[in-house]
């Protein structure tokens, strides 16, 4: 991935990425019922928590991005492996809400500073434009995370109760996560600007025009708007299956679709796509969405398996072009402050996404898929307006 000498490094990384995602942002799906009873509170008290930790994330990812610009992302990671081993060890010791709460909040620091945004930081700080193989790489290993994730917790709370499931995973990123994360390469110190440099040659090319000042901002929505459809179709979509008349046995079969759909498309970056400007990737990715929804509008619940094939495909590759296309139109000096900045909205999206489409979908049934194919031909069209030229 990039070159023979750096699969260690991706390996690496994408290992502790997986058990980063399969820890936190996986983990209610399985946990969250069990945490509600043995606490004694309503789950919406945990799903409470759960939003108060992504909002928390969305805080904290322009920090944290600005943090490995500076020091490299072997010291940030490596935090994030110890506070996601504290958070899981609280929330097995909470005995209410307050723990709950505690518990959840750590979490959120760890999604905030520690999963992919961090991560392509951080191969963007060590190889600069040259990262772009190496983050396709990481998304391939790490869109495993629910795979292995699931079934995991799901046996760890069936063997130990939640609270050891909890346990079990602290105890994970303290032998595993941890030192795969202090492992990092060492990121060189950042050269200090020159003060008495020559002007240029008057034979020297002229510099690239620098991005349109709207670039950021589209990208921005583009990332938000892909993120909410994504986040609801993980919250949603065996209900949102059923609304549209397939069974219950038949939604879970078409919903285990979308897992190796994402990674298909990520294999397919990396191969076809990867010879093109990524935003041409991108486009193709946010009309995966709105085409499955055209199938199954069309042809109904027999269009199932086509949907989740086409959703899974363009969440999978737009998931690298969340990495790919801020390094491409603004490079890769100061890239993880502002790739927190772009994130931003993008987060506040993930935590309100499930809430909101919830309520579409109790209001309108499967019609609620217009709103989310609106949301990704939007996408499309401001990634169409995006020219494909190169960094500056």
């Amino acid at each position: 991935m990039g070159s023979a000498r750096d699969w260690p490094l991706v390996l690496r990384l994408g290992t502790a990425q997986t058990l980063a995602w399969a820890s936190t942002y996986y983990l209610p799906a399985l946990l969250a019922a069990p945490m509600a009873r043995g606490l004694g509170v309503p789950a919406s008290h945990v799903w409470g928590a759960v939003t108060a930790a992504m909002l928390l994330a969305a805080a904290l990812g322009p920090w944290a991005g600005r943090a490995i610009d500076r020091w490299g992302g072997r010291p940030v990671l490596t935090g994030t492996s110890l506070l996601a081993a504290a958070g899981l060890a609280v929330l097995s010791q909470a005995q209410g809400t307050a723990g709950l709460v505690l518990g959840w909040l750590l979490l959120g620091i760890v999604m905030g500073s520690g999963l992919y945004e961090a991560a392509f930081a951080a191969l963007v700080r060590l190889k600069g434009h040259d990262a772009r193989a190496s983050i396709t790489g990481i998304t391939l290993l790490a869109g495993f995370a629910s795979t292995v994730g699931w079934p995991l917790s799901g046996w760890m709370e069936t063997a130990w109760g939640w609270r050891g499931a909890c346990l079990g995973w602290a105890g994970l990123h303290l032998l595993l996560g941890l030192p795969l994360n202090a492992s990092l390469p060492r990121a060189s110190p950042l050269p200090e600007p020159a003060r008495n440099a020559a002007p240029p040659s008057p034979d020297a090319p002229a510099p690239q025009a620098a991005p349109h000042r709207w670039t950021a901002g589209v990208l921005a929505y583009v990332f938000a708007a892909t993120w909410f459809v994504s986040t609801a179709m993980a919250a949603h979509l065996p209900a949102l299956l059923m609304a549209g008349g397939a069974t219950l046995a038949g939604a879970v079969a078409i919903g285990a679709l979308v897992g190796p759909a994402q990674v298909a498309g990520r294999l397919l970056e990396f191969g076809l796509l990867r010879r093109l400007h990524p935003v041409f990737a991108a486009r193709a990715a946010a009309l995966g969405h709105p085409l499955g929804v055209a199938c199954w509008m069309l042809l109904g619940p027999v269009a199932g398996p086509l949907f989740a094939i086409l959703h899974g495909a363009g969440n999978g590759i737009m998931t690298i072009a969340k990495g790919t296309l801020p390094l491409v139109y603004f490079g890769p000096a100061g890239y993880g402050r502002r790739q927190g900045l772009i994130m931003l909205p993008s987060r506040l999206a993930q935590a309100f996404a499930p809430l909101v489409f919830g309520a579409c979908l109790e209001r309108w049934g499967e019609g609620a898929l217009w709103i989310s194919s609106a949301l990704g031909l939007s996408a499309f069209a401001c990634l169409v307006w995006l020219r494909a030229t190169k960094s500056r």
